[in-house]
């Protein structure tokens, strides 16, 4: 019988993040906090992602401090050194997908996992590759499903995954929010104490 670490906390509003962590087996609550996700321009990209998954899981001190397990993590989309954060209006979600338009970029996912006795941080990265989208295309996509809550203004697993996407190398579900296959073995290693 597998035996799930209990008293997890999932730091995020994330419905995807939720679905992944719960259809991994894990039970666990969800407390959301407001965090400020700028960061120093100096980081590199995956520095950039960690270093806001570990901001957000500090923002969580009382939580662990009481023996909770919590969860936080961010994900961002790079073409090339460029960061695409979260489109905050149509403009900007269509000059976005207009630059992922017939080329491949980086999804990085950053997680930090800590109890009081344990803390780990780590990123994982997948090349995705999207096929030359139409201006008609991109409109459809951005009027049918409002992408303004994700990174790089896209889900991969709504109508622009299906039609769009022609390779990924790496993990699926580090695209959809959570890379879950690592989330999983180190919170199966984690001692809750």
């Amino acid at each position: 019988m597998l035996q799930f670490p209990g008293n997890i906390i999932l730091a995020s509003a994330s419905p995807r993040r939720q679905q992944l962590l719960h259809e991994a087996g894990f039970s666990f609550d969800v407390l959301v906090k407001e965090v400020d996700e700028s960061w120093p321009s100096q980081l590199k990209r995956e520095q950039v992602a960690e270093y806001i998954a570990t901001r957000k899981a500090d923002a969580y001190t009382e939580e662990v401090n009481s023996g909770n397990i919590i969860i936080t993590a961010d994900t961002i989309v790079c073409t090339g050194d460029e960061i695409l954060n979260k489109a905050a209006d149509r403009n900007e979600a269509e000059a976005m997908l207009k630059k992922l338009s017939g080329k491949s970029h980086e999804v990085i996912t950053a997680v930090c996992i800590r109890s009081k006795k344990q803390n780990s941080c780590f990123h994982s990265s997948t090349s995705v590759t999207f096929r030359e989208l139409s201006d008609e295309e991109i409109d459809y996509y951005i009027t049918t499903c409002k992408p303004f809550d994700k990174a790089g203004a896209y889900g991969i697993q709504e109508w622009i995954g299906l039609v769009a996407i022609t390779s990924i190398h790496g993990s699926y579900h580090n695209v959809v929010g959570l890379p879950v296959a690592e989330v999983y073995s180190r919170l199966m290693s984690f001692q809750n104490h």
